[in-house]
């Protein structure tokens, strides 16, 4: 967190940017909302952003889970302003030009490893500005100058983490897996697209995540139909995030490719019976 004269600036197409703000405005206030689309249900990425005036930063969420919209461009930021972004939902599932923010941060949960860890990528010269006063927990400049170990840090997590990595290397690396993420990412939009208007997808199609499939049919019972008989041919997990219902299919680099085509299939199947 910067200085608290000046402002930290928010854009949310991402529904958990929400929380950002909440824990920004405990430290740094005001907090300006630079861009968001909830009024259309995070249904799309906000082409243009407003910032504050002096802002100490942008912060984004580049991936939605919950309403499935992604950033699949760098945003232009105003010479000057540092870009941060959580990329806690899509971090290594493509490459990424980290030279243009300022700061990365991400939950390794989704594509990196096991829960219970976050990845840092800070520039030294955005890390030397960073405000007095914060809890040390908090203070990303004692944990640089701490190697990372200013506490005990979780040995297993960062094992399989290196596993992880591993496995991205074997598989060719950032731009394989990124090709793998497109093409099951496709076989569930296009069983999506061709349904005429059976599923309905919630983003419009410039916007949609590679790795939050989300999609609606005509009732919630035809919806519970479709996830209960899902399950019964071994795909759990569609269900929607408790907060919008619906249905959802996250296709993180873990799942391979046959299990999308397999989940298309099955959504065709069930088109044909129910339709």
């Amino acid at each position: 967190m910067h200085r608290k004269e000046r402002s930290p600036t928010i854009s949310t197409p991402a529904y958990g940017a929400k929380k950002a703000i909440a824990e920004a405005k405990k430290i740094g206030k005001p907090v300006h909302l630079a861009a968001s689309s909830e009024d259309k249900s995070f249904s799309f990425i906000p082409k243009t952003h407003q910032l504050s005036d002096n802002p100490a930063y942008l912060h984004i969420t580049t991936n939605n889970t919950i309403y499935g919209t992604e950033w699949h461009h760098d945003p232009e930021v105003e010479a000057g302003v540092p870009l941060i972004a959580d990329m806690s939902s899509n971090f290594m599932s493509k490459p990424i030009d980290i030279q243009k923010y300022s700061m990365i941060y991400a939950g390794a949960q989704k594509n990196v490893g096991p829960s219970g860890a976050v990845v840092v990528i800070i520039k030294k010269d955005f890390l030397a500005t960073a405000q007095s006063g914060l809890p040390s927990m908090l203070d990303y400049q004692i944990h640089a100058k701490n190697g990372s170990m200013y506490n005990t840090p979780p040995c297993w997590t960062i094992y399989m983490i290196g596993l992880v990595m591993k496995w991205v290397e074997e598989m060719g690396g950032l731009e394989k897996i990124a090709i793998n993420n497109q093409v099951k990412a496709k076989y569930i939009y296009d069983a999506i697209d061709e349904s005429n208007g059976f599923y309905k997808g919630t983003v419009v199609p410039e916007d949609r995540s590679l790795m939050n499939i989300t999609f609606r049919m005509a009732t919630e019972e035809l919806e519970a139909l479709f996830i209960s008989e899902a399950k019964k041919a071994g795909m759990i997990g569609l269900k929607g995030h408790r907060d919008v219902g619906g249905c959802r299919a996250s296709t993180y680099n873990s799942l391979p490719l046959p299990a999308a085509h397999a989940l298309a299939e099955f959504m065709k199947d069930f088109m044909v019976k129910h339709a």
